[in-house]
């Protein structure tokens, strides 16, 4: 990221708590950012936690446009009776970074550790004296990081870029639906593709659902993966109670791909036909993507924009999209792209229907 600002043509510095000066180097060498020599012009690097020190080399070089903190865990001020990382050395040290930013007039940009619930660590004042916080999400076991903008002033919230972890560095992808969808397998019952938003931003994931025999006397099993597991069991009583699908009694393992995680209600209908595909043993159309919310009574809720989901079921070559059915008159009936078949489903005993052996024959 500073390498980019540098290469910008912004006067950047890099202040390291964490690592030395040799070690930020040999880094940089492995991820081939030493190419560019006119680019490192502009960028310095500095190794001290000493807020006081930082303070004063800010003061004397007033033409920096970026200060990048890494990270603010690790500053400390004398002033101040605590360790670095405490609750009063990270509110004291952040105030007097950001009342030197506002002074001198350069963009802070200030590295925090979360912590194991994936909240910022330190004190929650630290997210209202900034203008932007960024969170930096993802999975060991996976290649895909995602960046999420939980604040912004001056901005839209809840937007994600989406980044592969590569061995030059992080490379932004720039269709994240078609990389999510790029290993599945259409011909897999307990399979199904859901059409979703982060932000503004249509993504197209795939759910996958595994079920069998419960494996010991208790309490069958519920696994999840990326999305909400009581929602998940919300969705098995409906299925059970309103479509006489019986799974009350197997373990269910559901997981969302790439490890992204999903909150909004729009993957109900993607989930319940995956379920419903995993019970039946009828896979789901290759060419089909879903998405709606489901209520309590087995009905299938209208979702908000409609049309960007269409769209961008229709760019990655799908032909059919299962959606809410449309009622009342506030709204317009959807269309989708001229290449898009819309099914739309008022109720999940509909979906049942769609996966019995007399429908597919």
């Amino acid at each position: 990221m500073t390498c980019a600002l540098a290469k910008a043509h912004h006067n950047v510095l890099y202040v390291s708590g964490e690592e030395a000066i040799d070690q930020i180097r040999l880094r940089a060498q492995r991820l081939e950012l030493d190419k560019d020599p006119k680019a490192l012009d502009q960028l310095d690097l500095a190794a001290s936690i000493n807020v006081n020190d930082i303070a004063t080399t800010l003061e004397e070089n007033r033409s920096l446009h970026v200060v990048v903190i890494d990270s603010i865990q690790t500053m400390w001020l004398e002033s101040v009776a605590s360790a670095p990382g405490s609750v009063s050395q990270v509110r004291n040290c952040a105030f007097e970074l950001i009342r030197l930013a506002k002074t001198l007039g350069f963009a802070l940009i200030l590295i925090g550790h979360v912590t194991k619930e994936g909240a910022l660590a330190g004190p929650r004042v630290l997210e209202h004296m900034v203008d932007a916080v960024l969170y930096f999400e993802g999975d060991r076991g996976h290649q895909f990081r995602i960046l999420r903008a939980a604040k912004n002033r001056f901005g839209a919230t809840d937007e994600i870029g989406v980044f592969a972890m590569t061995d030059t560095g992080l490379r932004e992808v720039p269709n994240p639906s078609a990389l999510f969808l790029a290993e599945r397998h259409g011909n897999i019952a307990g399979s199904a593709v859901f059409a979703g938003l982060e932000g503004t931003r249509p993504i197209l994931l795939e759910v996958q659902v595994l079920l069998s025999a419960k494996s010991s006397d208790g309490a069958p099993r519920r696994a999840v993966l990326g999305w909400d597991s009581s929602r998940l069991s919300m969705i098995l009583a409906v299925l059970e109670a309103r479509c006489g699908l019986k799974l009350g009694s197997m373990d269910v393992h559901l997981n969302i791909t790439g490890g992204l995680k999903i909150n909004e209600p729009a993957a109900d209908l993607a989930v319940a036909a995956a379920l419903i595909s995993a019970a039946t043993g009828q896979p789901t159309a290759p060419h089909e993507a879903y998405f709606g919310e489901i209520g309590l009574s087995g009905e299938v809720r209208q979702v908000s924009q409609t049309a960007v989901r269409l769209k961008e079921i229709s760019k990655l070559g799908f032909k059919q999209a299962v959606i809410p059915r449309h009622v009342g008159t506030a709204t317009a009936r959807p269309k989708g792209p001229a290449t898009l078949t819309i099914a739309e489903t008022g109720h999940l005993s509909d979906l049942v229907r769609r996966f019995s052996p007399a429908e597919g024959s």
